[in-house]
């Protein structure tokens, strides 16, 4: 039998690192603050209303926002930070 790509048997998981790449509009814009985030209620509940096909796809034991939102802060930021540093280089600055 002939080994398949990981590509091809995770394609599903890449689906969801692209949904959030989309809801952020990472093609478009590559710079969010904080403040950007906490103030849109709409990048958060979209990023909120993936969690079930994220846990689908994905071990979420290190991602605590996934499991247990309720226990976390900025559970989006979290899913966020986790799901796209594969492909994207995430910096913490303060201003």
């Amino acid at each position: 039998m002939p080994m398949r790509l990981k590509s091809e048997l995770y394609k599903k998981e890449q689906e969801v690192i692209g949904k959030i790449i989309s809801i952020l509009d990472l093609n478009n814009k590559n710079t969010y603050t904080l403040y950007e985030l906490d103030k849109n209620a709409e990048i958060q509940n979209k990023i909120m209303e993936i969690i079930p096909e994220i846990r689908k796809w994905f071990s979420f034991n290190g991602i605590k926002a996934v499991g247990e939102p309720s226990k976390i802060k900025r559970p989006w930021l979290s899913i966020i930070k986790q799901l796209t540093k594969t492909k994207y280089n995430i910096e913490s600055k303060d201003f």
